[in-house]
């Protein structure tokens, strides 16, 4: 009889990475939204992503993991330049002009782009109606949302800026797609954490480059900042950054990236429930309807690859890639952190 084992964390860790990246991150656009109104854009993503990059590194030191490998630091550069500071770089730009609300239904549209972007998988995906289906239905989705901002411009209930920065957070999901697909594929023996924790840094320090470009700092002065705005930074700090994005990390690790991508259907419902309820933020018909398309679209892109079900390895497949027993090592002791 065959052998046969698991290299599967267990699923209660699962589900709870998964319930943080759902709910947090849902409540993170209300959030950024709360924060930019006292903190320049870029010197607040510099604050964030810095603040609780070190924290994270230390906690990594802490446990005694390796934190200084050059081709996981390497990788984790191009990770996080793609998903923290250009994706949510344009996110938090975005929203000084645009509702928190509105902001989290065009990012929705992520998976569609996970499922475009993931070249190594087009003959598989791209072979299915429903997913070809999706992705035109999605496409249209979102062309609706900025055909409806383009008819507001003309009727001047809409500025150039804030068209502006629809456009960007159209582009945004394209290049967080892009570095999460980079950082499943890239990853080496490195820790979630870890992987996190530079990622974050690296992005930081980008946002710090940017902040000066501007000259945000001459202008800054933290006695101008709210209370209510450092507890926004705060939250964002612990809960967006080190908690959910830490998760989604190392959700990356050990599940598809399809299904951690997910979080796109509860994301922007909770945004655009505190964004009416407690923002005050107004959502039209269009916008309600566009959501709708675009997470139709996105369950019709991804309905076959929906699948949790623990896979079972066999013995003498183990046996032929050794990484995998690495990898399998490394992420158990980083789950227990997370």
């Amino acid at each position: 009889m065959k052998t046969v084992l698991s290299n599967k964390p267990p699923l209660f860790l699962v589900i709870v990475a998964f319930a943080t990246i759902y709910i947090v991150w849902g409540s993170t656009y209300f959030f950024i939204e709360m924060a930019v109104h006292d903190f320049p854009p870029m010197l607040m993503g510099a604050l964030r992503f810095l603040t609780a990059g070190i924290l994270l590194l230390v906690w990594c030191l802490v446990k005694g993991d390796r934190v200084w490998v050059k081709k996981d630091i390497v990788s984790s550069a191009t990770s996080g330049l793609l998903m923290l500071f250009t994706a949510t770089g344009g996110i938090i730009w975005a929203e000084q002009s645009l509702p928190s609300a509105i902001v989290a239904i065009m990012v929705s549209a992520n998976p569609i782009w996970f499922v475009a972007l993931d070249k190594a998988n087009w003959k598989v995906n791209l072979n299915s109606k429903t997913t070809i289906a999706g992705l035109i239905i999605g496409f249209t989705g979102v062309i609706l949302l900025l055909g409806e901002a383009i008819l507001k411009l003309f009727a001047g209930t809409i500025t150039s800026t804030q068209i502006i920065a629809l456009i960007l957070v159209m582009v945004d999901p394209i290049a967080w797609s892009a570095g999460a697909l980079y950082s499943k594929k890239s990853s080496g023996t490195a820790p979630a954490c870890v992987s996190s924790a530079w990622q974050m840094i690296i992005a930081g320090l980008a946002f710090i480059a940017a902040a000066l470009f501007h000259h945000e700092f001459s202008g800054f002065r933290v006695s101008q900042v709210s209370f209510h705005a450092w507890l926004a930074l705060g939250y964002l700090i612990i809960f967006g950054s080190i908690g959910a994005f830490s998760a989604y990390i190392w959700l990356l690790k050990v599940r598809t990236a399809v299904q951690v991508s997910t979080h796109s259907y509860v994301n922007p419902l909770i945004a655009v429930l505190l964004g009416v309820l407690f923002a005050g933020e107004h959502i039209s018909a269009v916008q309600l309807f566009g959501l709708v398309i675009i997470l139709f679209s996105v369950l019709l892109v991804n309905a076959k690859k929906y699948s949790f079900k623990k896979p079972k390895i066999s013995l003498d497949n183990l046996r032929k890639n050794e990484n995998d027993k690495s990898f399998t090592k490394t992420n158990a002791r980083c789950a227990v952190t997370n």
